[in-house]
């Protein structure tokens, strides 16, 4: 699946938060339907934490390898360490199947 598109779906028709801070609010707030974070983030321990919240809040979370893409798609012209869609939008079929695979 490619999570580029979906975020950029997302962000087109939908919302979308970006930055650590902000999709770690949007976690704890509950109202995150999808997280992606980038791999090549340094140190790694900026991101580390968002698997874990989300697995707590049965939140689908994903990685992506690289934080330039991740800042391109979300529409940004800096690289993006993480990423949360509030309204998914368009990209509400493509989320879905996501939660489904997860359980």
């Amino acid at each position: 699946m490619d999570f580029y598109s979906i975020i950029e779906k997302a962000n087109k028709t939908g919302k979308v938060d970006k930055g650590t801070n902000e999709v770690t609010k949007a976690i704890e707030l509950g109202v995150a339907k999808l997280v992606v974070y980038a791999k090549d983030v340094s140190p790694k321990e900026i991101v580390a934490h968002l698997p874990v919240l989300c697995k707590e809040k049965d939140i689908p979370c994903e990685e992506v390898d690289s934080k330039q893409k991740l800042g391109i798609a979300v529409g940004i012209p800096v690289n993006a360490s993480a990423v949360a869609v509030i309204k998914p939008g368009e990209a509400e079929k493509e989320i879905a199947q996501l939660k489904q695979k997860k359980q």
